[in-house]
């Protein structure tokens, strides 16, 4: 998954979806995470670096993670890598 190239996004966690109109706020650990898809890092090296900075556990990281995707997904503003590709 990545981020969508037109989702333009502020170091202070707004995140604008010119397709839609839609303009988002994150926290900084959501920016830190969409930083990180826009690199194309997978869920392992995402939580590698998140477990190494913050106080939290790979389950907590895990259900989080799978959670934050899931709006960002429904709001249409990451892509699956069948859908860039495809």
């Amino acid at each position: 998954m990545k981020l969508r190239k037109n989702v333009a996004v502020s170091e202070s966690g707004l995140l604008f979806n010119p397709v839609t109109g839609e303009s988002y706020s994150v926290n900084p650990i959501g920016v830190e995470i969409i930083n990180l898809l826009r690199d194309e890092k997978t869920m392992e090296q995402i939580g590698a670096v998140i477990l190494e900075k913050y106080n939290t556990d790979q389950s907590a990281f895990e259900k989080d993670f799978h959670d934050f995707v899931g709006i960002l997904y429904h709001h249409n503003l990451i892509e699956t890598h069948e859908e860039a590709n495809g």
